[in-house]
């Protein structure tokens, strides 16, 4: 059995990988969402940075992440679509927006916890991955969150759900009707 601290740093890349996955889908969809404005173009930023961060992570760590991977994922694309078509869909903008935000932070301290160890193994090439990355992802983040500004100037769309997207295009038929 491997040491508990590698089998630590593996786990935890592994989560690191599905974070960045998450940062990647969740951001674009709730920009989608959102449209031409301060939050989403926040959102975009991230989703770009979380693009490189993925293909650099998967090459860096390309035989830690790989064990168990496929099932990590397989779960999250469940969770992923259960909030998509349906959580998202029943809260307002605003709301959704903050949960994409806590979702980030989910990341960030994941990626802490992992400089931690990182450290402590001196794993010299994922260190500076870690410092990096929380350095660009921390300030997109801070601004996604000053963006939050945008909900106070627009409480209309703040207001607003995404709850009109599951319902049909278009005029009702007798047949829907019935």
């Amino acid at each position: 059995m491997s040491d508990p601290r590698t089998r630590l740093r593996d786990k935890l890349c592994r989560e690191l990988a599905q974070t960045e996955h998450d940062a990647r889908l969740h951001t674009r969809r709730e920009a989608m969402r959102l449209g031409d404005c301060p939050p989403g173009h926040a959102l975009i930023a991230i989703a770009e940075h979380a693009d490189d961060v993925e293909l650099a992570l998967e090459k860096l760590t390309k035989s830690r992440v790989s064990t168990g991977a496929k099932l990590a994922r397989v779960v999250a694309r469940v969770f992923s679509g259960v909030r998509h078509f349906f959580l998202d869909r029943l809260i307002d903008r605003e709301r959704s927006y903050r949960a994409t935000l806590l979702g980030l932070k989910h990341g960030i301290d994941t990626l802490r916890l992992l400089r931690e160890v990182v450290t402590i193994n001196c794993d010299v090439a994922l260190l500076k991955f870690c410092d990096l990355v929380l350095v660009e992802r921390l300030c997109l983040i801070e601004d996604a969150e000053q963006a939050l500004v945008w909900f106070a100037e627009q409480p209309e769309v703040a207001l607003g759900s995404g709850s009109w997207r599951a319902l049909p295009a278009g005029p009702m038929t007798a047949d829907a009707k019935a």
